[in-house]
């Protein structure tokens, strides 16, 4: 260990680690005065990560760690702003900026590519951090309140609300939330896991203000505290701030959080419970989970272990566990909880089934652990533990940052082992670890030893049952009513006017108007004009034409097979999602899809397809559309990577009628677990789909009305037959042809020449291309959707125009503006949503209001037109203006991988959204002024009544009613 102390003198150097496979090095810091941690994770990325986290391992389900990262940042000693947290959103160019709370810590990261924006935002995180003011009205506001339902009626009844509050009653509306929290406080009886850190909802309203204020105390301290960075950062220069900004007014603390060893089960536990649903059909809507408590994952070589074993176990439809519980009858579809959980100080590993029935758990445990004692006695293939080893391989040598900044999926990733005061270098550095892995697996029995020892002869085990209950909804919707009924009861007169100051204190507060200049910013000065855009480096038309990229992949391939869609009928085109998942899921080059399965996992690192339709970027009543197909691999794996593409795109069969059935089963139950998560979005599709044939079509194909049909469609096979989805799925592929017209080839340039290679190899000349036209003929549709929920989302469209058209960037900058001068504070904060805001949609030539997780439906889509008065009305609005300017600038400029950059350039410039196209919009968003946001917002939504849609509980058809709103009940 090096024991050097650097310049700066307030930090040591305590390690310094390179990691060759990701081309990074890791510096571990330790503040001499309290003793906090700071990892940096060195390289040459231009967007640099910050996350500052603290342990949080709360006793309870009050939600206390949850609503303080809400509180902590509603202002802050330097900073005494109501919310500078979203006031800071608009005056950054960010590239993310969260806050989030795990089971075991709470932690505050951002990301950007401008050295100004990063250290503004490092000043308001530390502030927010370690001197947060925690006013009482941001907690009630943020966490929960008791509230008259009529204010000026005193005897009216009670009502909660709070952000938190409603946040947590959706999030838990959800089956599989329910069903991870409810095997995790099983597996679990005694640690912070046994409880919910995000809050129970009848949990939330038992937590006090002094309660938070104590573990605020407690908890945000430095010593609890762990720092991590990423990118080309003067790490002296960022040491100096966060000592001089906080660590320096603070002395060590002597007490250490920490995560005790579980408290392990002597026999196997099984546990039965249930969930709402609003349904008087419960038939296939229970839920089986067999769970085991495996060792620390601060051991890295024990961590590994368990994920090979689980890869094995579990990676494919050829796995020995994932294949015994797709082929059961006792269940519709593996669970979403399948796999290893490695992020808790101790791992567990979950499997089990869904739409499965109550008195099938015996046999579904029974099943489970028989597939796994003959794993224990036969063993497996030498060559799937070879396959599993070459994923794990794939997976550590990818750069990400698609999806999440690339610096923070690596940060978040060590963060577990920081937290448990683990080596978090060594997560990263996971080379060595690897080699010790591949040398265990050669020996004889290896398999059977782990999955013995880890499985089997592991007494923690829980049989979780998750049963549904049609009275269940009902009886907690009770409760709440008695709760508040019987504290209603109790109250004197002074308490009711106690109540009642409370909300008139907390109105008034949230109607002031806080000085931003309070609040450092970058300016529109510090944007860059020009887009950043990355060419192709080469078009190669010989052959099979392909389009060329050589970028920094870390010798990793990327290819995508392309052909425009053939003329399809509508019934076609609304099986084409499915046919797209199936396409590189069934068996192919003469094996079923078992072996199909496993040879795709020994080369590649996925395989997939999805169709792309989209309108003609100028007018939204043309739609065209191509299927791609998408794969990834190591550099070695050249070859028989585009040998296996080839198979997949020339021989997939489609008579495999169990495969299908289960497959179509999969998709369905993934869509319905997305409801709750993505209720806004699915509004919205459903609000637009009035707008044009295009908005539509997307809502039909993308939205509720595809799940519905997806269900309809599941429970037609199971009384039919798969004799229609084979002949559907069968005629797709015919129409499709056994040659694609084009390809997409990304690399780095060490293997250029062998990618190319091999390609030309497998391909002669491209397929006659076809025009891809989409025909399809709009038709009434749902605008009012009842589902299992305990909030709303709700949404408004109207018509605007499409990315070409000069007013597209004002409508753009006209969302942004809504969100932050209105929507946020109107619908947010007094009305209690999690979430709430508008959006410029040029895709389908549409503008959209949307809530989120919102206890309200009418009050919300007053909020919405009153938003529209409040733009018309505003006199000067020219900050707001440049606020959102940024914020679109930031997401616009979000960086990518290098492999993702390249493919999103080419699919951008393939459906007409050139270069040309979008620096034009970008010109004309850094022009947009105040007039213009005003003009847009007279032209386009003044006097219109636009198309409402609402995802709400069920129950409410009376509100459906009072709207107008076609009903349908999922």
């Amino acid at each position: 260990m090096i024991e050097t102390t650097r310049n700066d003198a307030q930090f040591r150097l305590v390690s310094s680690t390179p990691v060759e496979s990701l081309n990074i090095g890791i510096d571990h810091y330790e503040h001499l005065q309290t003793g906090a941690v700071h990892y940096h994770i060195n390289c040459d990325h231009d967007e640099k990560a910050f996350l500052v986290a603290v342990r949080t391992m709360p006793h309870d389900s009050t939600g206390v760690a949850h609503i303080l990262e809400h509180t902590a940042l509603c202002g802050s000693e330097k900073y005494p702003v109501r919310d500078p947290f979203f006031m800071m959103t608009r005056r950054s160019l960010n590239t993310f900026m969260n806050a989030m709370t795990s089971s075991d810590w709470t932690a505050y990261p951002f990301a950007s590519q401008n050295d100004k924006d990063f250290n503004n935002l490092l000043d308001v995180y530390l502030d927010a951090v370690f001197f947060a003011r925690l006013h009482e009205l941001d907690f009630a506001q943020e966490g929960h309140r008791v509230e008259l339902s009529d204010r000026t009626d005193r005897n009216s009844p009670l009502e909660y609300k709070g952000v938190v509050f409603n946040e947590m009653k959706g999030a838990m509306s959800s089956a599989v939330s329910q069903l991870w929290q409810g095997i995790s406080s099983v597996l679990f009886p005694t640690t912070t896991y046994h409880y919910n850190s995000g809050g129970e909802p009848a949990d939330i309203v038992d937590l006090t203000y002094e309660q938070l204020t104590e573990f605020y105390r407690t908890h945000y301290h430095p010593t609890n505290a762990i720092f991590m960075t990423f990118g080309n950062l003067d790490v002296s220069e960022l040491h100096s701030k966060l000592h001089l900004q906080a660590l320096s007014r603070f002395e060590k603390q002597e007490r250490q959080w920490r995560v005790d060893p579980e408290k392990r089960y002597q026999k196997p536990v099984t546990t039965t419970a249930r969930y709402g649903v609003d349904s008087d059909d419960l038939s296939g809507k229970t839920h089986h989970v067999v769970g085991w408590l495996l060792g620390d994952s601060t051991d890295l070589d024990a961590q590994l272990e368990a994920h090979l074993v689980s890869q094995v176990l579990l990676d494919n439809s050829a796995s020995p566990l994932r294949r015994a519980l797709e082929e059961s009858s006792l269940g519709a579809t593996p669970s979403p909880l399948c796999g290893l959980e490695d992020s808790n100080r101790e791992m567990s590993f979950m499997c089990g089934l869904e739409g499965s029935e109550p008195e099938h758990a015996g046999a579904v445990e029974a099943l489970i652990l028989n597939t796994l004692n003959t794993v224990a006695r036969d063993g497996v293939p030498q060559d799937m533990v070879d396959t599993a080893l070459h994923q794990l391989e794939l997976h550590q040598r990818e750069i990400g940052g698609d999806h999440y900044p690339y610096g923070l999926q690596l940060i978040l990733n060590a963060l577990p082992a920081a937290t448990h005061y683990g080596d978090p270098v060594a997560l990263l550095n996971l080379d060595p670890a690897l080699e010790r892995l591949r040398s265990k697996v050669t020996q004889p029995g290896f398999i059977q030893e782990a999955v013995t020892r880890l499985l089997i002869n592991n007494q923690h085990r829980v049989l979780y049952t998750l049963a549904p209950d049609a009275e269940l909804n009902s009886q907690v919707a009770d409760a709440e009513r008695q709760r508040l009924e019987k504290l209603k009861a109790g109250m004197s007169e002074n308490d009711i006017d106690a109540v009642v100051e409370l909300a008139a204190a907390l109105e008034k507060r949230q109607a002031e108007e806080d000085d931003p200049s309070i609040l450092p910013q970058v300016t529109l000065a510090d944007v860059n004009p020009q887009l950043s855009y990355v060419a192709p480096t080469a078009e190669h038309a010989d052959g099979l034409a392909a389009t060329e990229y050589v970028a920094g992949t870390n010798g990793i391939l990327y290819q995508q097979l392309l052909c425009q869609l053939p003329d399809l009928s509508a019934d076609q085109i609304t099986w084409l999602p499915f046919f797209a998942q199936a396409w590189t899921e069934v068996g192919a080059g003469g094996n079923d899809y078992l072996t199909q399965q496993q040879k795709q996992t020994a080369i590649v690192g996925s395989l997939s397809s999805y169709a792309t339709i989209k309108a003609q970027v100028d007018d939204c009543s043309r739609l065209s559309g191509y299927l791609v197909m998408t794969g990834k691999a190591l550099g070695g794996q050249a070859e028989a990577f585009s040998s296996l593409m080839q198979e997949t795109w020339q021989t997939s069969v489609f008579n495999e009628e169990k495969r299908l059935t289960d497959l179509l089963g999969q998709a369905k139950a993934r869509k319905e677990q997305g409801i709750t998560g993505s209720g806004h979005a699915l509004a919205m599709s459903a609000a637009a789909a009035q707008l044009n044939p295009t908005a539509h079509f997307m809502n039909e194909i993308g939205g509720l009305p595809q799940t519905a049909r997806l269900k309809a469609r599941v429970n037609h096979i199971r009384n039919q037959g798969a004799g229609e989805l084979v002949s559907v799925l069968e005629s797709i592929s015919q129409a499709i042809g056994s040659d694609p017209e084009a390809a997409l080839l990304v690399h780095d340039e060490a293997s250029a020449g062998s990618h190319r290679a091999a390609l030309s190899s497998c391909w002669g000349q491209s397929a006659e291309s076809r025009s891809g036209t989409v025909h399809w003929s709009p038709s009434d549709t749902a605008q009012y959707w009842m589902v299992d929920s305990q909030v709303n989302f709700c949404a408004m469209a109207f018509p605007t125009v499409t990315l070409n058209h000069p007013d597209a960037a004002a409508l753009s900058v006209l969302g942004g503006v809504l969100r932050n001068g209105f929507l946020h504070t109107a619908i947010r904060e007094k009305g209690g949503a999690y979430g709430a805001g508008a959006t410029q949609d040029s895709s389908i030539a549409g503008f959209k209001f949307y809530s989120y997780r919102d206890p309200r439906v009418e009050g919300t889509f007053d909020d919405f037109s009153r938003s529209v008065d409040w733009v018309l009305n505003l006199k000067d609005g020219d900050a707001l203006v440049d606020q959102a300017i940024l914020g679109l600038i930031g997401s616009l400029d979000r960086p990518g991988s290098p492999a993702g950059e390249a493919k999103q350039a080419f699919h951008m410039d393939r459906t007409g959204r050139t270069r040309e196209i979008r620096q034009t919009f970008r010109d004309r968003l850094l022009q947009v002024k105040w007039a213009d946001v005003q003009r847009v917002t007279d032209a386009y939504l003044r006097g219109q009544a636009g198309s409402k849609a609402v995802v709400a509980p069920r129950g409410t058809e009376a509100v459906a009613a009072q709207l107008g709103l076609n009903l349908q009940d999922y």
